[in-house]
């Protein structure tokens, strides 16, 4: 469903969009979501609202029939991306797992600001993406998915939570209809 309003209190919640996971070959051009997301950020910024900045930096201990990716990361790996213009009054949010309500004070940042909504962005579509708005949706707010400031390495998992989870967890749209309820119309 096309979103329809944003609550006086929504909060942005930027994905995974650090160096090493940019680096990443992805289903949409990475440098393209971070730039609808870095649009996003700006806009939030300047209605007041909160910006949070996810990253991780580490993985869940348990057992999966998945290796690990191999190697060493680059030191710069968990790193945000520059092009965010993080601003000391953004909340960064690291975390170990793949969403990032789990095991952070994401809810408790959110809660102690009166956040009911949250917009979404940011890379993998299907894993941190996903796994936050599921927990954003179980958590009780109100959950909005920019559809073109997402990605995935992974062509058909992006596009089953666009097409199947993202619309039972809450309103999906596209950065700029985003925009536009926030400078409050359509």
């Amino acid at each position: 469903m096309p979103a329809t309003t944003l609550d006086a209190r929504s909060a942005l919640v930027l994905i995974d969009l650090q160096k090493g996971i940019a680096a990443l070959p992805t289903v949409h051009p990475a440098d393209e979501v971070i730039a609808r997301g870095a649009r996003l950020a700006a806009a939030f910024r300047a209605h007041g609202l909160p910006v949070v900045l996810v990253n991780v930096t580490g993985g869940a201990p348990g057992r999966t029939e998945t290796a690990a990716r191999g190697g060493t990361p680059p030191a710069d790996w968990a790193e945000l991306v520059d092009a965010l213009d993080r601003q000391p009054e953004d909340i960064q949010v690291t975390k170990k797992q793949w969403g990032a309500f789990h095991g952070t004070g994401l809810d408790l940042e959110l809660r102690r600001r009166g956040v009911t909504q949250v917009v979404f962005a940011g890379i993998a579509t299907s894993i941190g993406v996903e796994s936050s708005a599921r927990a954003a949706h179980e958590h009780g707010y109100h959950v909005t998915v920019a559809t073109d400031a997402v990605t995935d390495l992974d062509e058909e998992a992006h596009r089953r939570a666009l097409e199947k989870i993202f619309p039972r967890l809450g309103e999906t749209d596209t950065t700029d209809a985003i925009l536009a309820l926030l400078d409050g119309g359509r």
